[in-house]
């Protein structure tokens, strides 16, 4: 492959993945990376701050998803049902790449530094839908709770997702986790 070919993000991120699984995180350098994919440091750097910014590109957008989902919901929408929504178009976004996100929990599970980074990533996430949800009126500690909660939801969820070989997707995961939280707070 040429280094003038299209896809060049998703080739360093494929490349950096692979050489994460076999040979770690903190092993695996830039130049590795680029030399798997053909492609040069110059570009590496074009797309990512660092090698740990491949496993976490595309938050920004995930966030952003997550808010306009919540701002969009209609007005008798409960918090957490509002957020759990959200959830599920975020949850769309990975179905196509369950492997990849196997991959991507497995080499973040074995670095400290980035299990930290995937804990801010979750922290983020909470705090702008919590922040979408005061937008639309919902008052303190509803919104927080509703978002940190819905948070907790995907994040079991996800956790079963990954770790399950069946075909269950994200979305019934969430719905799962949200009945077993209900079930948990049912008084």
């Amino acid at each position: 492959m040429g280094r003038w070919e299209p896809g060049a993000r998703e080739r360093l991120q494929r490349a950096a993945l692979e050489l994460y699984v076999e040979r770690g995180f903190e092993q695996t350098t830039v130049a590795e990376i680029t030399n798997r994919a053909g492609l040069t440091e110059r570009t590496f750097f074009r797309h990512f701050a660092d090698k740990r910014e491949v496993l976490f590109y595309g938050q920004a957008e995930l966030l952003e998803t997550g808010v306009y989902a919540i701002a969009g919901a209609s007005e008798t929408t409960a918090p957490l049902a509002a957020v759990v929504e959200a959830l599920q178009l975020i949850a769309a976004r990975f179905e196509e790449r369950r492997e990849s996100a196997r991959q991507r929990q497995t080499v973040i599970a074995a670095n400290p530094g980035l299990q930290e980074r995937e804990l801010l990533k979750l922290a983020s996430l909470a705090s702008a839908m919590a922040d979408a949800l005061r937008g639309r009126g919902v008052a303190e500690p509803t919104a927080s709770l509703a978002a940190e909660a819905g948070v907790a939801v995907f994040k079991v969820a996800f956790e079963h997702w990954i770790g399950e070989p069946g075909e269950r997707t994200l979305s019934d995961l969430i719905r799962d986790s949200l009945d077993h939280l209900r079930a948990a707070t049912a008084g």
